[in-house]
């Protein structure tokens, strides 16, 4: 499935495509929520990794705007349970994600991005 935390973790490979290639955009979405058990620990962890701006934006393009514009020097735990949800319980099960960049469409199929590229689209 893609889930946020694995979307703010994908740029567009695509040759020569350097500018603008992250974070890709959702469209045409099938959006399930799976709720799931919080882990704070792992929250609190995995927030050095994330681009909170990108993170913030695009949950907000899928409908959910409990994440505030800046990131909290430190998160209570409403804030932790809010980002729980959109890191892990929000779901696009179909869709496209597409490269701002160079225009590149990734499609989602089941739950699966087909990060894929033609051979011609393969940077080297």
């Amino acid at each position: 499935m893609v889930r946020l935390i694995t979307h703010n973790l994908l740029s567009c490979h695509v040759r020569n495509c350097n500018k603008d290639n992250f974070p890709l955009v959702f469209s045409d979405v099938e959006l399930v929520i799976r709720e799931s058990e919080v882990n704070y620990d792992f929250l609190r962890r995995f927030l050095p990794k994330l681009d909170w701006t990108a993170l913030v934006d695009t949950a907000r393009s899928l409908g959910d705007e409990s994440l505030p514009d800046e990131q909290p020097a430190e998160m209570t735990e409403e804030q932790l349970r809010a980002l729980h949800h959109v890191l892990l319980e929000m779901h696009v099960e179909e869709g496209n994600m597409t490269c701002r960049g160079c225009g590149h469409v990734y499609q989602i199929s089941n739950g699966i991005p087909n990060m894929l590229l033609a051979e011609h689209e393969i940077g080297r």
